[in-house]
């Protein structure tokens, strides 16, 4: 199998473009050089390990934190350690709530640029709180803050990701999912590594491949006014960062919302009218996919959606009854390794949406109230 992916042909001449189209190469250049690092990565994490009473927080600022929603649940079960995921933003305003002083903590912080005042905030209030804390800095910018203080410091790792995922453009693309992937490689080398993620890289590249120059639109050519992404368990998570991707890149113009197809019922569902387009992220698991279905068949029923389009890996006559996507084929793919193929169709729908409201794409936010990294935060030093 080769080492490099051919990129398709580029239309937009843009960073953001650029950092899609590359990702399945990033994921394999960064997982090679994890197995290559696997001894001191061990070294570091395997007395944390042994700690019965250990508590992992993934965290991160925006898109850093989705990451956090997308794995954590599947990292739990397969690990059997305590794990979660709490978004920097929320640790460095009530970190009274967050931080114990009870259990010894390894906070993974995610960052593409490692500067935002929350990141570097959020580490040290948990050095502040919790007596027997240590840091894994999974990062991109090999000179920002977050990767440089954890080099420095006696109870961290840093684990830089391939220069080129720091990406230059204003959304997160290649940045989220390689550091996605280089963290499940970390606590999970035995389910996702070098050899079995070539399988998910290898299906994103057909992907992309399959959708060309990206001119004909992922869900249609549609003028909607507002889209809808629902995920079921990790797959929220994603459902979330897909969402998010449509508003950085529209800067708002395209309205965004996401939920999970059983939680949507209970009240957001009102948001659907003849300009919404609904897309519904099928999970592979059996179970939980009879619920993805259920709402799928239902909101076709109701005919309020201009459209409601599914994506899965397995088809089926319900998905089958409408607008769908089928991934090219592989194997069987877990939800987590789904999730990069669903937020590679999200990331060209988010760009696409953005060359149709006229934005461009790497600096979207005309009004430059919004930025790459997140200027005007204040971070209040605590006090007990």
């Amino acid at each position: 199998m080769p080492e490099t992916y051919t990129p398709s042909t580029a239309i937009t001449g843009t960073w953001t473009e650029k950092e899609i189209r590359q990702q399945p190469e990033c994921w394999i250049r960064s997982l090679n050089n994890i197995e290559r690092m696997r001894s001191a990565i061990d070294g570091f994490l395997s007395p944390l390990l042994r700690k019965t009473d250990l508590r992992i927080v993934l965290t991160g600022a925006g898109t850093s934190a989705f990451i956090g929603d997308i794995i954590a649940p599947w990292l739990s079960s397969h690990t059997g350690k305590n794990i979660s995921a709490v978004p920097t933003t929320d640790l460095v305003t009530n970190p009274m709530d967050y931080f114990s002083h009870a259990h010894p903590l390894l906070l993974i912080s995610f960052a593409r640029s490692g500067n935002s005042p929350e990141s570097v905030a959020a580490v040290e209030l948990a050095n502040q709180f919790v007596p027997e804390c240590y840091h894994l800095s999974i990062t991109c910018n090999e000179a920002g803050s977050l990767y440089q203080n954890a080099v420095d410091s006696d109870n961290a790792f840093a684990l830089l990701m391939p220069a080129e995922t720091h990406d230059r453009g204003f959304a997160m693309t290649s940045s989220i999912t390689t550091m996605m992937a280089s963290c499940l490689a970390v606590f999970a080398p035995d389910a996702v590594g070098c050899n079995t993620f070539r399988d998910v890289a290898d299906r994103c590249q057909a992907i992309l491949t399959s959708l060309g120059d990206f001119s004909h639109g992922v869900f249609g050519t549609d003028s909607w006014k507002r889209i809808v992404y629902l995920g079921s368990g990790g797959l929220q998570g994603v459902a979330r960062e897909s969402a998010l991707k449509v508003l950085e890149l529209t800067a708002g113009k395209l309205a965004a919302f996401y939920d999970s197809p059983t939680g949507f019922r209970h009240g957001p569902k009102s948001l659907v009218d003849n300009e919404t387009l609904v897309v519904v992220l099928v999970s592979s698991h059996p179970y939980t996919r009879q619920y993805d279905l259920d709402l799928l068949a239902e909101l076709r029923r109701d005919r309020q959606a201009m459209r409601v389009v599914a994506i899965a890996a397995d088809t089926d006559t319900v998905i089958e009854a409408g607008p769908h996507i089928l991934l090219p084929p592989s194997r069987t793919f877990m939800d987590v390794e789904l999730a990069f193929c669903f937020l590679i169709y999200a990331q060209i729908f988010a760009l696409t949406q953005s060359l149709h409201v006229g934005n461009t794409p790497d600096t979207p936010s005309a009004s430059g109230t919004v930025n790459r990294v997140v200027q005007g935060v204040v971070i209040h030093p605590w006090q007990a």
